[in-house]
């Protein structure tokens, strides 16, 4: 199906099961531990053997040895691979460092080598005993180091590093009131729960992989490019995905390392990543140094814009586009962004969830507060004094749908915000400053292709299969409430099924484009079975109606099934989007608030309450929403008060590299959350009328705590993560 013209009343419109508050269809499978993660597929092989990785121990430089003799001989040893004995290794299209690393090593922690034993306990004994002497040379680990060595990166089709319109510099100096400030946010790691894991087992040169991963076309593509296997000969397998907030986006090592196990050992093996290499082996969000100046005129309008982010990357790697919002939020006729990316020799940086707006708004958003005060206005009402209802970088194209301002003044008027004293540290509770904060959020809407196939049995149940992943999301309920409207039917009559390779293709989880492209895919294919439906029971399929499991039209009126009474039906689609994205900017927004304490004494920072208002399309599922926007407000908190990943810039790696080092939020750091969707369907997005909303919820949050902060006790604090030791030494003499 060809989505080229804006979307006109369809049945999705209904809203009889669609827009609906409704439990997770998976809730119960993985409440009672039924629901099969990539390390648990016990009953599938029997035997499975147990993979290790060996992870390298310098940053940069050649294995000058490496010694397997004694892991050989240890107990329960089966096979041993290495970049030796591996045979010719390709390279996938999404993987800028290889995943087997020797001689040369890119990174640490880089694998190179995997110790397969009978048991799990076996193979990491055996892995202590592999012995590699290296030959390290000097590596780059300091991103402010590299900073004036940064070069403009590749760009790619539309999405260009540098930006331009008007003159920048010159209505930046003549503006009457200016801000020129530098933020930076640190490296930061997705901290999933579930590992990445794999299990993989050979049928002659055929290959089955059961693993945790959110992209299932993509990487069964790179599984076989790195394999040299033809793309058929792959089946890749991912139901449920334990946590992946876009590190499981890509074929990671454990995947490659599991199928050359497996075919060494000659059996099903199994490999986990053990959680100290989660930081250094797979991807992370990269740290940026953010230089903003914003011109205004003394009403309070921006007259000048520029935003210029470095970050740092292995060679061929991408930068962290940190910048992206800003082509598109405020307005403001003189504008300019760039981006420089530093060769690094970090591991990977990549996407991690709200790439580029995440961290660009997390220092976007305390400069707009920073001008707001120099200008004596209110933060609201300097940001509603320059939103725009077109792009401002080509103002011939509108948006499709921006509430922005609508989002801060519900927002403010639902949160107190009237209550707060604009004079910082003036609030004060026992121990506690108080202080209030608020800042904008903006995430864009990407479209992609996506495919899904229906089956109607003689029962009336309808099948829906298609590679969509579920991220603990809630792709499954949105998908079956998706079949469940356009078919007419209850919930429990529709079964879905999801990440597998053997199914048509999807948009995938990530980007915050997958509900609304996975279920216009499923939409499409619904088309096409109702019309197969109605052929098949007489009717004219343009005036028939589907309708608590029955067929209608005129005064005749058939049970769905029957029409599948001799065979299956079967149905198969994909949505396909035309130029609307190109006409009319898409994007999602929002506006998030938040109060805190700051201990006068201590420093310690206590988030009391918070609120996120969104304007993302039609909401598909208000419980499911709200779930994604909550989670992202968390990690939001994380961001902006300890997710720090530290860098030894002298070794060349991330020292805190495990859950007890790296810190994020847990319950006794969130307070009461609230969510306020915004009625809103937008035409131009899809024929489901929605768009993207978890990463939505995560963009702006930390800068509104930074300026909480500010508010409670006069410190502005412009990098990441706010931790006492940037408060302590500045508190007021209280």
């Amino acid at each position: 199906m060809k989505f080229d013209t804006p979307a006109t009343t369809n049945p999705i419109d209904q809203l009889k099961i669609i827009g609906h508050a409704t439990s997770r269809i998976d809730g119960p499978l993985k409440t009672t531990g039924r629901a099969t993660y990539a390390y648990e597929w016990h009953d599938v092989v029997s035997s499975p053997a147990y993979g290790y990785i060996v992870g390298a121990a310098i940053a940069k430089g050649r294995i000058a040895s490496m010694d397997l003799s004694r892991a050989k001989v240890a107990p329960g040893v089966i096979a041993i691979v290495t970049a030796e004995n591996a045979g010719k290794l390709g390279k996938g299209n999404y993987n800028t460092a290889k995943l087997l690393g020797g001689p040369e090593i890119d990174h640490y922690h880089q694998a190179v080598a995997v110790v397969v034993a009978e048991t799990f306990e076996q193979a990491r004994a055996a892995a202590q005993l592999v012995q590699v002497s290296y030959s390290a040379t000097t590596g780059a680990f300091d991103l402010s180091a590299g900073r004036d060595g940064a070069a403009k990166p590749r760009g790619r089709g539309d999405d260009q590093p540098d930006t331009s319109v008007g003159d920048f510099p010159g209505a930046f100096a003549a503006a009457p009131v200016q801000l020129d400030a530098t933020y930076t946010t640190p490296d930061q790691a997705h901290a999933m729960m579930e590992p990445h894991a794999s299990m993989v087992a050979w049928d002659d040169d055929k290959l089955t992989l059961w693993t945790s991963n959110q992209m299932i076309a993509w990487t069964t593509g790179d599984v076989a490019k790195t394999l040299g296997l033809p793309k058929d000969n792959v089946r890749l397998i991912s139901p449920f995905i334990g946590g992946g907030f876009g590190g499981k986006l890509f074929l990671r090592s454990d995947a490659i390392l599991a199928a050359l196990g497996a075919r060494a050992a000659n059996r099903p093996v199994k490999v986990a990543m053990q959680r100290p290499l989660m930081f250094n082996n797979t991807t992370h969000r990269p740290a940026t140094i953010q230089r903003i100046r914003i011109g205004a005129d003394r009403d309070g309008k921006i007259t000048a814009i520029g935003h210029e982010s470095w970050s740092g990357n292995l060679p061929e790697g991408r930068p962290e586009t940190a910048v992206q919002q800003t082509r598109l939020l405020y307005a403001g006729e003189n504008r300019m962004t760039a981006l420089r990316l530093a060769m690094l020799d970090l591991p990977e940086g990549n996407a991690m969830r709200a790439p580029g707006e995440a961290p660009g708004m997390m220092a976007l958003e305390i400069a707009m507060d920073e001008m707001a005060e120099r200008l004596n206005l209110d933060p609201v009402e300097f940001r509603a004094r320059n939103d725009t209802q077109v792009d401002p970088e080509h103002p011939s194209r509108p948006f499709s749908q921006r509430q922005l301002v609508a989002c801060m003044k519900t927002g403010a008027e639902r949160f107190g915000w009237s209550a707060r004293n604009a004079e910082p540290g003036k609030r004060r509770e026992g121990r506690w400053l108080v202080g209030m904060g608020m800042a904008a959020a903006f995430r864009n809407n990407l479209l992609m292709k996506s495919g899904a196939r229906v089956r109607l049995d003689r029962s009336g149940t309808v099948t829906v299969e298609t590679d969509m992943t579920d991220i603990g999301t809630g792709s499954y309920t949105i998908i079956a409430q998706t079949a469940a409207e356009m078919m007419g039917l209850p919930l429990e009559k529709v079964v879905v099924r999801l990440g597998d390779s053997s199914f048509p293709v999807s948009a995938g989880s990530g980007g915050q484009f997958g509900a609304n492209n996975s279920t216009s895919g499923v939409y499409a294919a619904c088309v096409k079975l109702r019309e197969a439906v109605a052929q098949k029971l007489g009717f004219n399929s343009a005036d028939v109606a589907f309708l608590d499991g029955q067929v209608s039209s005129g005064n005749r009126s058939v049970p769905l099934g029957q029409a599948a009474s001799d065979s299956e039906l079967m149905a198969e689609d994909s949505i396909e989007y035309g130029d609307l994205a190109k006409t009319h900017q898409q994007s999602t927004f929002g506006a998030h608030f938040v109060e805190l304490g700051v201990d006068v004494a201590t420093a310690e920072i206590r988030v009391r309450r918070m609120l996120a208002v969104c304007a993302a399309g039609r909401v598909l599922n208000p419980k499911t929403a709200r779930s994604q926007v909550i989670g992202a407000m968390t990690m939001g908190v994380g961001a902006a008060l300890m997710e720090e990943l530290a860098v030894d810039k002298r070794t060349g790696f991330f020292v805190n590299h495990d859950l007890a080092g790296y810190e994020v939020p847990v319950h006794a750091d969130i307070p009461h959350q609230d969510t306020i969707f915004l009625d809103e369907t937008d035409p131009m997005s899809s024929p489901m009328k929605a768009k993207g909303i978890g990463e939505l919820g995560l963009c702006g949050v930390a800068a509104a705590l930074a300026n909480a902060i500010y508010n409670a006790t006069g410190i502005r604090v412009r990098d990441y993560p706010i931790t006492l030791d940037k408060l302590l030494h500045r508190m007021p003499d209280t």
